[in-house]
């Protein structure tokens, strides 16, 4: 079925035009879509592998009109979608900004002798081509989620268009009803219209995606210069670079004032525009930072409204002074955080956040800090603080800065031979507190130091000198920062535990002083490494040190089709490691907020947290992989290895692993359950995955694979409640009034401690014993764990009022027949007077 080719016809009329183009106008769009794909593969991201395209299928000849509808609201979509193209005249706009900053800044950066800066310059420098390569990537990034709407409608109407184009093209010489023939005419028409509509978007995105790969070229230019300069300095640091202090002389200061001068306004106009366009990081800072003030707001407001009873205190000196020092408190904790955030931030910044945490570290700090370190080494490390960075102000006389440095570096030496003395008078004095090692260790590298810098001045190596006493004073202030900063952090955590609302939690009773420590570790770990970390930096060793790093852990070791790199596997133990630690936490912390929840059934918390527990294992396992670059999706091969080792010998594992699930969700057993089960009598003690642990009334741990607890029958005495019934067998002497017996023994019963009175204890006369009338006492206790102690005291009750009720309890009556007996022995037997009856022991089975 053809469609009407007549001109004249409406549909041919409408087809005719777009007909004679089409094809090229197709051939151009998919032109566009593709080499927009190309052009844009960016640095940092790898673009998605295209999709191969589905073969074109012809219409089903009933399903043609309702394809037409969606069809015709597809391409009415693309072509309203071009007709609003203000996200990309924003990004055009934002380009050029950045491209004419770019421009601007490599010109600068050029017309200056890189080598002659000092490396803070450089190093200030640097950041801000990285900043400015962030930036780009933000962009780069939102040019990519305002062209994907266009790519994907270019890509869904070249489909539809080729399904419609089969569609002409499989009905051959049949003819198509007219109004059919048209639709299928006019649909061609409106979608190869819509193609062509995108064409210009397209084509806009391939010219912004070149004018993005000039800027991108320009950074990256400017910021290979930067760090080519640096690693140059650091590979010549023992190098001479400057003539003997004795022959030097202060010539050129004007111009390096002036450059200085320029060097602050070009940091200053950094930290404008960081702040401006800076990163997500300054909302996560301010969050930090806004959360700790309301913290310590409120802690301190409500220790002067509540009654002093009910003040929290904090138990140590650090504590106390977060509660009289708030504000220093505030100051030191979000300077901290500035730091942690502000790694890519302008030097200014980070300089003016250890300058405003000065004064509140000094106030923190807690007198048993002193007492260890003593007052000295503080107030030398904050003096030289002071001291070296008023010397920044020197830059600009190279000559003049170098005479400062020297004198810096006799007074680093000094303070270093004196603190060394210091510290050795006070291990000698037998009164005084014992001298800390790592304040003598400090003061001899220093002192050590401070003379290779002097040295090194004196002779011409400026850059070997200036960075020895800048890392010395840099690292030892950083240290002090990190110190504070972990001291009071913990202060502040022991104070929100003490907290009437988290000190009613059963965790915080059991488990505080434990988070409180794993807390305590966690940040002076992680400050450590920060530390750690700024020290390489200072030293001017964390470039090469990264480097040697990163080629290290990149480094793949190759077995066969296997790769396998040091850094995968860093990062894969990372990973479940860290997995492991919160799986942990998580599972003590939702046992012990569950448990005190009355409303849940009783093991429904440790179903729940042990859930919780390898399902958070499991997903750290799969993040573990996925962080290495293996593709989950391959795991299929995993678990079909896993299969196949099941089959041969991993059944047991598997079924205890089933059977796990099994008793966490239908929980025949719980923890805290007293069970009976194939000779073993205890209390399950914890339910895992794969086995349980009960512990016998004897004190021994017993493992039972959570198999056996599924197949085996098990006795199960507190699976509904705690109750037990206690019975007691009794027999009373021939004689006795059994209606007497009987209420004797209920009303004993009663008067126990421990015993139920509802259900009531119930007396039984059970049969006519050998010797005795056998009767049996059954009562109920609430208590399980009380049960044996309940029944001995109602075992010694029952007798004690058997004896006073004067009711005889018999011996056992033995028929003893001899065979043979002697003479004498016969007369002895005959002559015997029997004794008088008196009280008589238990018979067997009686309570004693």
């Amino acid at each position: 079925m053809r469609p009407h080719p007549n001109p004249a016809h409406p549909a041919g009329r409408r087809a005719a035009g777009p007909r004679r183009c089409g094809w090229r106008a197709a051939a151009v769009a998919l032109g566009l879509v593709l080499a927009a794909h190309l052009a844009h593969a960016q640095r940092g991201a790898a673009a998605a592998p295209t999709a191969p395209a589905s073969a074109p299928a012809p219409i089903v000849l009933v399903d043609l009109p309702a394809r037409a509808e969606e069809d015709h609201r597809l391409a009415e979509l693309a072509s309203a979608r071009t007709s609003d193209p203000e996200a990309v005249v924003q990004l055009e706009q934002r380009l050029a900004a950045l491209g004419r900053l770019v421009d601007e800044r490599l010109r600068a950066q050029r017309s200056q002798n890189l080598r002659r800066l000092p490396v803070i310059r450089l190093e200030s420098l640097a950041r801000r081509w990285a900043f400015e390569a962030r930036r780009f990537d933000a962009w780069q990034a939102d040019m990519q989620a305002a062209f994907a709407p266009y790519l994907e409608d270019a890509a869904r109407l070249a489909a539809r268009r080729r399904d419609w184009e089969a569609t002409r093209a499989a009905t051959g010489g049949a003819a198509l009803p007219a109004a059919l023939a048209g639709r299928a005419e006019a649909m061609l028409a409106e979608l190869k219209a819509a193609e062509q509509a995108l064409a210009p978007m397209l084509a806009r995105q391939i010219k912004l995606g070149q004018r993005a790969s000039v800027v991108e070229s320009r950074i990256q230019a400017g910021s290979a210069d930067v760090t080519a300069t640096i690693a140059e300095i650091d590979r010549r640091l023992l190098h001479i670079d400057a003539p003997p202090l004795w022959s030097a002389q202060a010539a050129g200061a004007g111009r390096e004032f002036e450059s200085a001068w320029l060097g602050l306004g070009d940091e200053l106009r950094f930290a404008r525009e960081y702040g401006e366009h800076g990163p997500a990081e300054h909302l996560a800072l301010g969050l930090v930072q806004g959360l700790l003030l309301v913290l310590l707001a409120w802690l301190v407001v409500r220790n002067r409204v509540v009654p002093a009873s009910q003040r929290i205190a904090g138990g140590d000196d650090a504590s106390a002074r977060v509660l009289a020092r708030p504000v220093s408190a505030w100051l030191l904790l979000s300077m901290l955080a500035a730091l942690a955030f502000g790694t890519g931030a302008p030097l200014i910044a980070r300089e003016i956040a250890m300058l405003v945490a000065l004064v509140p570290m000094l106030r923190l700090l807690p007198p048993s800090s002193l007492l260890r370190y003593g007052r000295a080494p503080f107030v030398a490390i904050v003096a030289l603080y002071l001291l070296q960075r008023l010397g920044l102000g020197l830059m600009g006389s190279s000559y003049l800065y170098r005479l400062y440095q020297l004198g810096l570096a006799a007074l680093m030496l000094a303070l270093g031979v004196w603190l060394l003395r210091r510290q050795r008078r006070r291990g000698a004095a037998p009164d005084a507190p014992p001298a800390s090692p790592a304040a003598g260790a400090f003061a001899a590298v220093a002192a050590v130091l401070a003379l290779v810098a002097a040295v090194a001045n004196l002779l011409g190596n400026v850059s070997l000198a200036e960075m020895l006493v800048a890392g010395v004073i840099d690292s030892s202030y950083f240290a002090l920062l990190m110190h504070a900063g972990v001291v009071i952090a913990v202060a502040l955590l022991k104070l929100v535990q003490q907290l009437p609302a988290v000190a009613r939690h059963a965790w915080q009773r059991d488990h505080g002083a434990e988070l409180t420590r794993l807390a305590a570790r966690t940040l002076a770990v992680a400050a450590f490494i920060g530390w750690a970390v700024y020290t390489l930096d200072v030293f001017r060793v964390l470039r090469p040190v990264r480097a040697a790093a990163e080629d290290l852990f990149s480094h793949a070791f190759r077995f066969g089709a296997i790769s396998i790199s040091l850094g995968h596997v860093f990062v894969f133990a990372l990973s479940v490691l860290v997995a492991i630690g919160v799986a942990r936490v998580t599972r003590l912390l939702l046992r012990d907020y569950l448990l005190d929840r009355e409303t849940l059934p009783r093991g429904v918390g440790n179903s729940v947290a042990s859930l919780a527990y390898y399902g958070i294992l499991l997903l750290g396992f799969l993040v573990a992989l996925s962080a290495t670059g293996f593709e989950v999706g391959q795991l299929a091969i995993v678990f079909g290895a896993l299969g196949v080792g099941i089959g041969l010998g991993l059944q047991n594992i598997v079924t205890n692993f089933v059977a796990g699930l099994v008793l966490m969700f239908e929980r025949p057993i719980r923890p805290g359950d007293a069970v009976d089960l194939a000779g073993v009598s205890g209390e399950v003690r914890e339910i895992g995955m794969r086995a349980t642990i009960i512990r016998t009334f004897d004190g021994a741990d017993v493992v039972v694979p959570n198999g056996t607890l599924t197949a085996a029958n098990i006795t199960n005495w507190t699976l509904l409640d705690r109750r037990r019934r206690i019975e007691v067998a009794v027999g009373v002497a021939y004689g006795s009034d059994p209606p007497r017996i009987l209420a004797l023994l209920v009303e004993t019963a009663r008067q126990t401690p421990g015993v139920m009175h509802e259900p009531q204890p119930i007396a039984l006369f059970v049969g006519y014993g050998n010797s005795s009338l056998d009767f049996v006492l059954r009562a109920w206790t609430r208590d399980f764990d009380r049960s044996v102690i309940v029944g001995s005291e109602l075992r010694t009750r029952v007798l004690q009022a058997l004896n006073e009720a004067g009711v005889e309890i018999p011996f056992n009556r033995i028929d003893l027949n001899l065979r043979s007996v002697s003479a004498a022995a016969g007369s002895a037997l005959r002559s015997a007077t029997p004794a008088a009856p008196g009280p008589q022991p238990p018979r067997d089975g009686a309570p004693t």
